[in-house]
């Protein structure tokens, strides 16, 4: 097996990513969007955590109506953050994206949310409808942030679609201490099946491995994917102590390949993500946290069969895992929420 090209879920044929953020002014949050092909995206849907935000996610059962989703919105903001996906509906209906009814289309866009509330100083400086706009146009090429207000101080800005680190969604997140961010892999199977996976790690437990603080997705990396890392010195893990979490948290995502899916079998590839989730975060799908993943197929290859499918649940957890180590190796420090190497200069051996 292989990374892909670009070792992010646009490895998958079909998908586009796009990130906005704002920074400053009160706010330190953000929004990232998974674009489908034109004509959708089979998808399901698996909710682990109990603090869950969340939209559209009951359309997703295999038992109802709507097949394929044109986007899905991942986004800071808790609750708030749910309107970034009313901008991200309102370009694919302008582009006539959408599933048709009898006047025209309804763009199927779920979106699921972290909790940053506060994390730039002002609780209600939340993602909306205009950021979920700049992160679709970003997506598309166009990369047209859109002007601030005049007189307002924050930056707002978009990431390349293989971003990761402290762009999009993950601009404001924490993940046990740490800075948390987006992060994002994929791998090439035998039969060249692409597996992808994008994660927002913002979660209340700690994405270190106990025994040695190394990041604990690092163990399911692909061969030299992180060569660069070594366990980091005794007397930093020793000394490491994080402030006190954060009340609420939550890790999203999306799981993705290009093979043809059903609904419930994207159901199932979201679910064994949540593996891979489990094996990158301790403890996973908390009280406090939201936890969701979303399951795509972009039907760019055949169906299946059962032994190909469960290559394809095997590897899902793994690059799920990758993506929580990746986004985690590459947020950018700040105040109560240092960088993994700033805290752990050790454990890097070389760079990358």
């Amino acid at each position: 097996m292989r990374a892909g090209p670009t070792n992010s879920l646009i490895d998958v044929a079909g998908l586009r990513v796009g990130h906005a953020h704002r920074v400053g002014g009160g706010y330190r949050t953000g929004t990232t969007v998974v674009l489908a092909p034109s004509d959708g995206a089979v998808a399901g849907v698996d909710v682990r955590g109990a603090a869950p935000g969340t939209r559209e996610t009951e359309l997703l059962d295999p038992r109802n109506l709507v097949e394929r989703v044109h986007a899905v919105v991942l986004s800071g903001g808790s609750s708030f953050g749910l309107g970034a996906a009313c901008g991200v509906m309102d370009r694919l209906a302008d582009a006539g994206a959408g599933y048709p009814v009898a006047a025209g289309a309804v763009p199927i866009v779920p979106a699921a949310v972290i909790f940053d509330l506060g994390r730039g100083g002002a609780f209600r400086a939340t993602p909306d409808a205009d950021l979920g706009a700049a992160a679709y146009d970003a997506a598309c090429g166009s990369r047209a942030p859109g002007a601030p207000d005049a007189g307002t101080s924050f930056s707002q800005g978009t990431a390349p679609a293989a971003a990761s680190g402290s762009v999009g969604a993950g601009t404001g997140a924490v993940a046990g201490g740490l800075a948390g961010g987006v992060g994002t892999a994929s791998v090439v199977l035998p039969d060249d099946t692409t597996v992808a996976a994008l994660a927002v790690v913002n979660p209340a437990g700690s994405v270190l491995d106990p025994r040695n603080a190394t990041l604990a997705g690092v163990r399911y990396g692909l061969p030299g994917e992180f060569g660069h890392l070594r366990p980091p010195d005794a007397r930093e893990a020793e000394a490491w102590r994080p402030e006190k979490a954060p009340a609420f948290n939550t890790t999203i995502g999306v799981a993705a390949t290009d093979l043809t899916l059903t609904k419930a079998q994207c159901g199932k590839l979201a679910a064994v993500a949540h593996d891979g989730l489990a094996r990158a975060i301790r403890p996973a799908h908390t009280m406090t946290d939201g936890d969701t993943i979303f399951g795509l197929a972009t039907c760019a290859r055949p169906v299946p069969g059962h032994d190909a499918f469960q290559d394809v649940l095997a590897v899902a957890a793994d690059v799920f895992s990758r993506a929580v180590a990746h986004a985690v190796l590459a947020a950018t420090g700040r105040e109560g929420a240092p960088a993994y190497l700033d805290v752990f200069p050790s454990a890097l051996r070389r760079r990358p």
